[in-house]
C-alpha cells in the first residue's frame, strides 16, 4: 500500500448511504467517544464513513472571505476541537502539520484535495526543511479522510477546476493553537499561531 493510500477512507465496496445528522447531533456523538479513540485514527474514521452532516444545520458556523479561507470553531473540549473551514474556489491552506495531534476531515459541501508530503528533514531553529510529495487524495461528502500520523504534513486545496465552494469539518484530537508551516519549494519552515474567524457562531474581534 502506498503512503497516500493510508490517508483515505475510500473503498471500492458497496455500502449503505451515510446517515444524515445535524451538526449538534454530530458533536454529541463525538463527545461519546472515550479518550482512547482520539489516540489513533481508525475508530473515529470508521464513524465518519457512516455519517454525514446536514449542510443546513451548519449555517450558523459558515463564514466566507474571498481573500482567505475561514476557520470557525464549533466545539472545543479537552479531548478534541471541531472546526468548520469555508473555502472559496481556488483557496488553499499552507503546507502544515498538526503538532503531533490526530486529525480527521469530512466535507459536507463540495469537494477538496489533500496534497500530502513526506518530511525528510526539519530544523526549526534554522527554519530549514526538506519535503517530498506523496500521492494526494480527494475528499467529498462520502469520502472522509484521516491524516496519517506517520506522514502528517499536508495542505488542503479547493482547486479552481472544481468550480464550487466547499466546507470541511476538521476534528483535532487535542486542541492546539500553533503549527509548523512549510514552503516545500524554498525548503523553509516556521511556527505560526492559529486563529479562529468565528467562535460558536460569533465573529472574533
Amino acid at each position: 500500500m502506498s503512503r497516500g493510500a493510508r490517508y483515505t477512507a475510500r473503498s471500492m465496496s458497496t455500502q449503505a448511504p451515510p446517515k444524515q445528522v445535524s451538526i449538534q447531533d454530530f458533536s454529541a456523538e463525538l463527545r461519546k467517544f472515550p479518550q482512547s479513540a482520539f489516540d489513533h485514527t481508525m475508530e473515529i474514521l470508521q464513524f465518519l464513513k457512516h455519517i454525514a452532516v446536514s449542510v443546513d444545520t451548519l449555517q450558523p458556523y459558515l463564514c466566507w472571505d474571498r481573500q482567505h479561507y475561514t476557520r470557525n470553531l464549533i466545539e472545543k473540549t479537552p479531548l478534541f476541537e471541531l472546526i468548520a473551514i469555508c473555502w472559496e474556489v481556488g483557496q488553499a491552506s499552507s503546507v502544515h502539520n498538526h503538532r503531533e495531534q490526530n486529525c480527521w476531515m469530512l466535507v459536507p459541501m463540495g469537494r477538496l484535495r489533500v496534497e500530502n508530503f513526506h518530511l525528510v528533514s526539519q530544523d526549526l531553529d534554522h527554519g530549514r526543511c526538506q519535503l517530498t510529495p506523496i500521492p494526494a487524495v480527494e475528499m467529498d461528502a462520502t469520502h472522509p479522510c484521516a491524516v496519517d500520523p506517520r506522514d502528517p504534513v499536508h495542505r488542503v486545496v479547493n482547486p479552481k477546476e472544481y468550480a464550487e465552494r466547499a466546507v470541511s469539518l476538521h476534528i483535532y484530537s487535542r486542541p492546539f493553537d500553533s503549527c509548523v508551516v512549510y514552503a516545500p519549494e524554498q525548503g523553509t519552515c516556521g511556527v505560526i499561531q492559529l486563529h479562529y474567524t468565528t467562535m460558536y457562531g460569533q465573529s472574533v474581534g
